[in-house]
Formats: structure tokens, C-alpha cells, sequence
């Protein structure tokens, strides 16, 4: 049975707290294959929310997917990548055994529309070196869709971007009464995200914001009753165990606080006072070159223990 998950309201930052609607992890549901995060915000105005304004803050374990539908983000980061996320192209920044970034809105952005997407890394490669891998993916284009196939293979359409556990994600533009069943993995699970329009996943309404959770074994069709467009992500499950807490992802909660220690030595003095970007300390998590805004502090742990999820 398709399983609807409903978005949340997220305060992400900015001049006016831009939000967000995440869907994913909740509760019930803490990943999709080894997606383990989804964002989806916009359209906004930026005068109206004050933009994106992210500054430098750590990752552990994970990989980054931005995938934008409107707007322009500049990235950079403490492996000395300095990038713009532009609509229909993929910035996938790995994470391993700890990076940093920054991600602001550009000037001459009017509009933000897009997804912010995290992969749990598999425990035998969580400490990978971190990196940066950038693609355009063509349109293709069907009787009644397009599609931008840029992790995996659908469609007809196979990303060339390597990644630690077998994975897909599209975007899809469906015409009303569309009908698609494309020929997916069976042992995968999937999550179709609206963006907006109104469409049937295995028979179930799946509204706009909404995303559609689809077991494995069980299939993938897209039924749109509305001129759609979707983000649908899969993956094989991970079958382990994470803990997931602010930007890390690790296997107990020792690791955790290791990480959350690490990151609050290197940028704050023996006083505990929070460094100026100038003077940031080279550890752990590398400095964001370019980047003058002050580091993000991580928020107190929680007195009971992190718990595993899967």
C-alpha cells in the first residue's frame, strides 16, 4: 500500500527565516533507500523571505543533493569547490569523514524553488574523502512527459554520477491524464514528491507538497489527473542502522558527539566565543575558502541518548 507522508514546516534561516517543507525523515519513515533528508521549498519571493542564507556549518557521513526548479544557489565549500546550483543541474557534495559549506541565494535571484535532498552514506564508505560532482542531465522527453533522470537510470535515461548505494532520482513533467509505469527496479523503494498538480501513485491521490512512500516489490505507476510536476527518488533500502542528528550522520551516538565537539573546537577560541570567519581554525571540517560569514554554531544535545534509526 502507497503510504502518504505529509510535509512539516521548517524555519531554514535567512533575513526573514525563509521555510521549508521537509518530508522526509519523519517518525514514521526515516529513509527512501539511503535518502535519509528532503527539503522542498518555493516558489518564494526573495524579497519577500530574505533568500537562502546558509553559512558555513559541517557534515559527517552523508552526501548533499541540490536540485533546483528556479533560482540560482552559490555553493562553496571546504574541499575548494566553488559552484552555482542552476535549475536542472545537479551539485552532489560528499560529505565522508567531514566537510563544510556554505549555500546563499545570488543577487540576481527573484525567485527560489527547488529540493535539498541528503544520502546516508553506507557504513563502509562513511569516511570517504569529501568531493564534488557536478551534471547537466538531458530532457527526454514521451508521450505525454519529460524527464531529467540525474542520479541512476530511467526512462531510457542513465546518469553517469557514481554513487555508494544503488539510487535514482528525476524530475518529471506529466500532461493531464498521463499514465507511467516505467521499468524500475522491483527490490527498490521510491518517494514521488508533488510539486504541484494532482496525481495517483498505485492508485493512491497524492497532493500537492506530498510525498507518496512506495514499498519494494510493489512497483512504480504515475498516474497524473492534472498537468504535474513531480521529483521521484528510490533507491535499494540501506538495511543498516543511523543516527541522525543537526548535519551528521553516524552510527551511534558517540560518533555524533564526537563529530558535534570537533566542529565547536575548530571555530570558537578558548573562551568558547564563536571565531570570525577570518579566523577559523583548519581541522576536522576544513575551512570554506571565499565564504565571510560566521560559522554556525551546533545546537545543545539532547540529555537522553541518540537512538538508531533505519
Amino acid at each position: 500500500m502507497t503510504e502518504i507522508l505529509e510535509p512539516r514546516e521548517v524555519p531554514l534561516g535567512g533575513l526573514r527565516a525563509m521555510n521549508v517543507r521537509r518530508t522526509l525523515p519523519q517518525r514514521q519513515r526515516s529513509l527512501i533507500g539511503a535518502w535519509c533528508f528532503l527539503d522542498h521549498y518555493g516558489p518564494d519571493r526573495v524579497d519577500e523571505t530574505g533568500g537562502m542564507v546558509v553559512a558555513p556549518h559541517p557534515h559527517i557521513g552523508l552526501q548533499t543533493v541540490s536540485w533546483l526548479f528556479g533560482g540560482t544557489i552559490e555553493h562553496r565549500d571546504s574541499a575548494g569547490t566553488h559552484a552555482l546550483v542552476k535549475p536542472g543541474e545537479l551539485n552532489l557534495m560528499t560529505a565522508g569523514s567531514g566537510i563544510s559549506h556554505s549555500e546563499v541565494s545570488t543577487d540576481d535571484t527573484t525567485e527560489l524553488h527547488g529540493v535539498q535532498l541528503w544520502v546516508a552514506l553506507p557504513a563502509a564508505y562513511r569516511d570517504t574523502e569529501p568531493g564534488f560532482a557536478h551534471y547537466a542531465p538531458p530532457v527526454t522527453h514521451g508521450q505525454g512527459w519529460d524527464a531529467q533522470v540525474f542520479l541512476g537510470s530511467m526512462l531510457g535515461s542513465e546518469s553517469p554520477v557514481e554513487t555508494y548505494s544503488p539510487l535514482l532520482a528525476a524530475e518529471l513533467i506529466l500532461d493531464d491524464g498521463t499514465r507511467l509505469a516505467p521499468d524500475v527496479p522491483s527490490h527498490f523503494e521510491y518517494g514521488v514528491l508533488v510539486d504541484f498538480g494532482l496525481v495517483r501513485v498505485n492508485g493512491e491521490e497524492v497532493k500537492q507538497h506530498q510525498l507518496a512512500y512506495v514499498a519494494p516489490g510493489e512497483g512504480l505507476e504515475i498516474e497524473a489527473a492534472d498537468l504535474s510536476h513531480l521529483l521521484v527518488i528510490g533507491g535499494r533500502p540501506l538495511g543498516e542502522e543511523i543516527v541522525m542528528w543537526w548535519n551528521f550522520v553516524g552510527r551511534d551516538h558517540d560518533e555524533v558527539v564526537h563529530a558535534r565537539a570537533d566542529w565547536m573546537a575548530q571555530i570558537t577560541d578558548r573562551n568558547g566565543t564563536i571565531q570570525d570567519s577570518s579566523e577559523i581554525y583548519d581541522g576536522r571540517f576544513g575551512i570554506v575558502t571565499g565564504d565571510h560569514l560566521p560559522p554556525v554554531p551546533a545546537p545543545a544535545l539532547p540529555n537522553a541518548k541518540l537512538k538508531p534509526r533505519r
